[in-house]
This record gives structure tokens, C-alpha cells and sequence, in this order.
């Protein structure tokens, strides 16, 4: 499942994420790709190790677990540490796949899925493109910014090269409590159609009870915790 969840950042928390930018210290990208994506990731990550970028880490790491679409549609059970990047003049992220385990906190974390968190407005740069391959055709995402993507891990994707502008973004990955991405599926629209039952049902009703309990009891029985 790949979903665009819009607006994720609101407008004053996205301006105060750029100022603090403009205060970080940048390095080859190339330093924290794995063996095989280093050859192709040509891009700067932001130095988010000082003072200011621990808060800056951690202001959007809050924003991101708490945001009711994303905790549906990934099911969290841990997020990786947080990339921010910044790629311009020709820079680009070629053909790779994520690394199927990543160290996070001394343990290593399953990346069941990826998300793109654009920072900047489409009109700020040309290319940059992400695209995800799926057999027989690729869909590309240029979205605004405060906009995540949100795809499965396994998927091989690239960033174009960016021609002109500066291109920011903020990447991570989730292990999710639901390993099986049809799963995962299952219960987001399980849990969107709660959502649009609520307008019209009461919560003591045998519809919305029916529909809470097998929601409940598929979680007991696909849940890794």
C-alpha cells in the first residue's frame, strides 16, 4: 500500500523546521547509505547530532508518531532515527532498495515500510522526482510540502536528478506491528470505514460494536508486539 498523506506538517511548524535548517551543518549523504546505494546517492544530510538538530529530530519525530492516518495506515511499532536531506545541482538518489535491517537505539529495526516527508514546494526546484517501481510501471511523487509518502520498503525507488533549486526532504523508516503489508491493508480500511460509520451510527450500536470487535480481534491475531 502507498498512500500521500496531505498536510501532515501545518504551515507555522514547516516554516520553523526550514529556519532551523538554515542553522544545521551539512555532509555527503553518501556517509549513512548502505553498500550497494552508495555508488548512486549524490545529496547532502543535514548533521542532526548538535543541540539544535536533537530538537529539530525530535519536533518532527513527535509530529509524525501522533498523526492518527499515519498510525492507521502503519500500524508503529518502532520508527528509525530520522534522515533530513537536501539535494540540488544534479543531485540525485539513483535505483536502490532499503536495507532490510537497520541499527536504531543499540537494536535492529525491520523496515516494513519508507516515508518521504517533502519540505519543500514543488515550484522550489526542478526534478526530484520520488519514484517507486512496481512490476510493470512506476509512480512518481512530487507533492507539496508539509506532504508524506508513505510506501512498502521492499520496493526499489530513486530520487531524479534535481536540475535546478534545492530540493529538502526528511526520510525514515517504520517497523510495523503488522508485518504483512495485505494485512496492514485489511485494517486501514477497516478503520477508515469506522471512521465514516461514526457519522451515522452510535458507538453502542451492533454495527459500530460488530465492527470494533473484529477490528480488535484482527489485531490480536496478526499483532507482533
Amino acid at each position: 500500500m502507498l498512500i500521500t498523506i496531505s498536510n501532515i506538517i501545518r504551515k507555522e511548524e514547516l516554516e520553523s523546521i526550514r529556519a532551523t535548517l538554515n542553522k544545521l551543518s551539512w555532509r555527503d549523504g553518501a556517509s549513512t547509505a548502505g553498500v550497494d546505494a552508495k555508488s548512486v546517492k549524490k545529496n547532502q544530510q543535514a548533521d542532526l547530532s548538535s543541540e539544535i538538530g536533537k530538537i529539530l529530530h525530535k519536533q518532527i519525530l513527535e509530529i509524525l508518531q501522533v498523526h492518527p492516518v499515519l498510525l492507521s495506515a502503519a500500524r508503529p511499532k518502532r520508527f528509525s532515527r530520522l534522515i533530513v536531506s537536501q539535494t540540488r545541482g544534479e543531485g540525485h538518489y539513483g535505483p536502490h532498495i532499503d536495507n532490510a535491517l537497520m541499527e536504531t537505539g543499540g537494536r535492529l529495526l525491520r523496515t516494513d515500510l519508507s516515508f518521504t516527508l517533502f519540505l519543500s514546494n514543488p515550484d522550489e526546484y526542478e526534478g526530484g522526482e520520488l519514484s517507486i517501481q512496481y512490476p510493470g510501471f512506476t509512480q512518481r511523487h512530487k507533492p507539496s510540502a508539509g506532504d508524506l509518502v508513505l510506501y512498502p520498503s521492499t520496493q526499489i525507488h530513486e530520487v531524479a536528478p534535481v536540475t535546478q533549486g534545492s530540493r529538502l526532504a526528511c526520510v525514515g523508516w517504520i517497523e510495523s506491528t503488522i508485518r504483512d503489508q495485505m494485512r496492514r491493508e485489511v485494517l486501514f480500511d477497516l478503520t477508515n470505514l469506522k471512521v465514516s460509520m461514526s457519522n451515522k451510527y452510535t458507538p453502542q450500536s451492533v454495527e459500530m460494536l460488530t465492527l470494533n470487535k473484529n477490528i480488535s480481534n484482527l489485531l490480536r491475531h496478526w499483532s507482533e508486539t
